[in-house]
């Protein structure tokens, strides 16, 4: 059994070894972060932090029995009640139903601790996959996505009214 929790310092390696072996499977769908990012991770993950700890972000990790990262569901804040959902899942677990239950967790979080009555999200026309996530978790096709949000693809967004959350069962591995 897996367990969403609240992103920390101590993650820092398990994310970027989660991130590190599903570089490949990630830039199928979406753009690649580049060297720089896994150059200087440590420093993205302390800002990761520091977002959380102002109240602009909510980041998740999905750790699996193990202790590994197998997922990471975040939540930009922007304090007026809505937020915008990223997420990934690893190879290893994806068409397992991880990612639609991790989404549907992090949605009943967003509307109990962080009062966001509002997520958006977006994916890139190819990533299929993804789409399916969305839609399964209660969100709804809003027109096309900004190029900008979905790494200069084309692409739908996607918002889901948080007004009906009820509890779902945890994710499952």
């Amino acid at each position: 059994m897996s367990l969403l929790e609240l992103l920390r310092a101590d993650h820092e390696q398990s994310v970027l070894a989660f991130e590190t072996a599903n570089r490949g499977y990630f830039a199928a769908f979406i753009a690649d972060r580049g060297d720089d990012y896994f150059a200087h991770f440590a420093e993205q993950h302390s800002a990761r932090l520091a977002e959380q700890a102002s109240g602009e972000g909510a980041y998740y990790v999905l750790v699996a029995d193990d202790g590994s990262v197998i997922g990471r569901f975040n939540l930009t804040l922007d304090g007026a009640g809505s937020a915008v959902l990223g997420y990934r899942v690893a190879e290893a677990v994806a068409g397992r139903g991880v990612a639609t239950a991790g989404v549907r967790e992090v949605c009943l979080i967003a509307a109990q601790e962080y009062g966001v009555r509002t997520i958006r999200a977006a994916t890139s026309l190819g990533n299929v996959a993804s789409q399916r996530v969305l839609l399964k978790a209660g969100f709804a096709p809003a027109g096309p996505a900004d190029p900008r949000d979905v790494g200069g693809k084309a692409g739908i967004a996607f918002r889901r009214d948080l007004g009906q959350v009820r509890a779902t069962p945890r994710c499952p591995t």
